[in-house]
């Protein structure tokens, strides 16, 4: 790949002050004038502070697109912004439902809208991807659900700024098309926009769901013998990632990876299979009081002089693999890979 040059990498945790991330794209919104866009696509949405932000934005003329999955695994999360965009922003809202969200397993079988993508058009046009979903709320209304999702006003997260013209004009589209033309159902793997690969310089976008290769996956594949791969994942499960991290280690690839304490997202069993292997592996701890998620998505190849950074919003997961929307991003652009490596550096300090 060649080289990109326009990015800016933003962390959010413990170690920056609270709602770093959320205040980011608070500033972003009110730069955008009247005549300008603001496109986002997100998972979880409580931060009704924000939510009343784009709807000033809206008043004073902005065009404002929002997409938003409307029954998350916490299924009553977004309900509250829902009504308060649904209200203040009338088209310019798309909530993602399905039939089967009445159901009750319908959490574990249909397609979630996973995406974190937020695109603002001025002062220059910029897409922020990553892992950060606006999902905390202040003040506080329903304590419980941040017991099931957690604080991200204090968690590990990242959003990977762009703004190189031709990676952010074309997710701008992306985000354009999730919110028009987009059917969200559970045969969208099959579509083309879905299998696309867009390869702009040294920036390559990949969506999900998917019936071809995982384009992770295939770049792990190739990779030769003494390879390195550093993995920062917050949700790791399933066979099939299994045997794709045990198959790097027997031809000779060193895998490293830090990832969440919770045991729903990262079982005791998969750790110890890993660990046999010889991979090493470590939960990011910052404290034994407090949960403070590590919802970080990123990997880091490097092998024979190329250093690429993987990053969006996928887990290493079945769900991510083969039902949600997701959006992944390979890239050569050194400022970011320096970003995250000094990220995991920081990471692993916490991790036992």
């Amino acid at each position: 790949m060649g080289a990109t040059t326009a990015s800016n990498v933003h962390f959010g945790g413990p170690d920056y002050i609270p709602g770093h991330l959320r205040d980011v794209l608070a500033e972003r919104i009110a730069r955008v004038p009247s005549g300008g866009s603001i496109d986002w696509v997100t998972y979880y949405f409580r931060d009704r502070r924000l939510a009343f932000d784009l709807i000033e934005a809206y008043k004073r003329g902005v065009d404002v697109r929002v997409t938003l999955d409307g029954h998350p695994r916490t299924s009553r999360a977004n309900d509250r912004v829902i009504a308060i965009l649904g209200s203040g922003l009338g088209s310019g809202l798309r909530v993602v439902r399905h039939p089967l969200d009445r159901l009750t397993r319908a959490p574990i079988i249909r397609t979630r809208l996973h995406e974190k993508l937020y695109c603002f058009s001025h002062p220059k046009p910029i897409a922020l991807v990553g892992s950060f979903n606006p999902s905390t709320d202040e003040p506080e209304q329903d304590p419980q659900i941040l017991d099931e999702i957690g604080n991200h006003s204090f968690a590990y997260n990242m959003l990977i700024e762009l703004r190189d013209e031709m990676p952010v004009s074309r997710l701008i589209a992306h985000a354009r098309w999730l919110h028009g033309e987009a059917s969200h159902s559970m045969f969208s793997r099959f579509g083309p926009a879905s299998n696309q690969s867009v390869v702009l310089g040294g920036t390559e976008l990949y969506f999900w769901p998917r019936v071809t290769a995982h384009p992770v996956e295939r770049r792990l594949r190739d990779l030769p013998s003494g390879s390195r791969v550093r993995m920062a994942a917050s949700h790791i499960k399933g066979a099939r990632t299994a045997r794709t991290l045990l198959e790097l280690t027997r031809r000779g690839v060193s895998v490293e990876i830090l990832t969440e304490e919770s045991e729903r997202r990262v079982p005791r069993k998969l750790e110890s299979r890993l660990r046999a292997a010889g991979i090493r592996i470590q939960r990011v701890v910052h404290s034994e009081m407090t949960w403070t998620p590590m919802h970080n998505k990123f990997v880091l190849l490097e092998s024979e002089g190329d250093r690429t950074a993987v990053f969006g919003s996928f887990n290493w997961n079945t769900q991510s693999r083969y039902l949600n929307r997701e959006l992944g991003i390979l890239s050569d652009d050194p400022t970011i890979f320096d970003a995250l490596a000094n990220r995991w550096d920081m990471l692993q300090k916490h991790g036992v």
